[in-house]
């Protein structure tokens, strides 16, 4: 259990129904607080500027704009902030789409509630997490990545980010230490000539289409 202070959430979703049902689910965690919500885009931009939560629940569907752009417009605006898109939708192309907005992870609703704690708390962390169906449906379009001299090692691993497994979940994976997951990512990222987790989440992700 987290001993420090509580992760604060903010849900933004334009169905009533869902909000109560999250709300209800994340009152019972003493390890979560819900610091407010919005049932549109416009009502989220207003909610940020008064309140700062760790993590937003972004629906992708809302009324009056697409989640995946409001998330990239947050994400540049509250470069802190950590999105957790909630969506109904499997699709795959929504899925590299939030990665490319800045969100750190997609969890489907029909998750079990044991599933959308784990993805608060791992994206709370700086993690990323996705739902075990959209994982596999990552595993089975497995990137081939562009060589940029990368190591066979250092390719599986991109593969693996592109699934969106974090450090830990790869050493697991992989039978190899933490640490030397991270060794062989900053070998990617100068190999790659690219500047951070986000961009190489981000480039990842692109190399995953068709």
């Amino acid at each position: 259990m987290n001993s420090g202070p509580p992760i604060r959430i903010a849900l933004v979703d334009d169905h009533a129904l869902v909000r109560d049902g999250m709300r209800a689910l994340l009152a019972v965690m003493p390890q979560i607080e819900v610091v407010g919500e919005a049932d549109s885009g416009a009502a989220a931009l207003e909610l940020l500027a008064r309140v700062q939560p760790d993590v937003l629940l972004l629906d992708i569907g809302l009324k009056d704009t697409n989640g995946l752009e409001l998330s990239k417009s947050l994400c540049q605006q509250y470069p802190q902030l950590r999105v957790l898109i909630l969506s109904m939708y499997d699709n795959l192309e929504y899925v590299r789409g939030s990665i490319r907005a800045g969100a750190r992870g997609y969890v489907l609703k029909d998750a079990s509630a044991r599933e959308i704690i784990a993805a608060i708390e791992a994206v709370a962390a700086g993690g990323s997490f996705y739902s075990a169906e959209i994982a596999r449906k990552l595993a089975e379009q497995e990137p081939e990545p562009e060589s940029h001299n990368l190591t066979p090692r250092e390719a599986q691993i991109l593969q693996m980010l592109a699934r969106g497994l974090d450090s830990k979940a790869m050493a697991r994976e992989l039978a190899i230490s933490v640490r030397t997951v991270e060794t062989h990512r900053l070998s990617i990222r100068r190999k790659l000539n690219i500047d951070g987790t986000a961009a190489l989440m981000k480039y990842a992700l692109s190399i995953t289409q068709p």
